[in-house]
């Protein structure tokens, strides 16, 4: 039972991108590359910008999920939630944000913190929960958090 649970947590935490997000690109991919075209000078670049964001999607999901690498996958994936949340959820940029009824800037807010909190959970994958596990990543940042394992694994 406790596998099943880690792995559900860990399903959870990429379930966003793998397989949302992810297939959404490849069957939306020109609307993905007009998205990305509002922050890229040229349709070449706005193409590979998706292209780069569908592996990061899909490579760092599936290492988050095996336990191969996954707390460089989880750094990876949380600078990718921060930078897209800056790129693409500009709330500051609506004007109406402090308006009261109806907001897009409000409703871009809610998405740039759950960019944010979804960051901050790839972020605990990444390094843990104590100063001993923060230093374990550096010491070995490619290394595996072992999360099927049934022992606590230290170095």
């Amino acid at each position: 039972m406790s596998l099943v649970i880690a792995f559900a947590i860990r399903l959870l935490l990429v379930a966003l991108f793998l397989p949302f997000s992810a297939m959404d690109k490849i069957v939306n991919f020109r609307g993905a590359v007009g998205q990305a075209g509002e922050i890229a000078p040229s349709r070449t670049l706005a193409k590979a910008l998706i292209c780069l964001g569908l592996a990061v999607e899909i490579v760092m999901s599936l290492g988050v999920l095996t336990g191969v690498a996954d707390r460089m996958a989880a750094l990876i994936l949380a600078g990718y939630c921060m930078v897209t949340a800056v790129l693409w959820k500009r709330f500051w940029a609506q004007g109406d944000f402090a308006f009261t009824g109806p907001s897009k800037g409000r409703d871009l807010f809610w998405d740039f913190l759950k960019n944010f909190a979804l960051a901050g959970g790839f972020l605990l994958v990444t390094f843990g929960t104590t100063a001993a596990s923060v230093d374990r990543f550096f010491a070995d940042p490619f290394g595996s958090t072992h999360p099927y394992s049934l022992t606590e694994m230290q170095p």
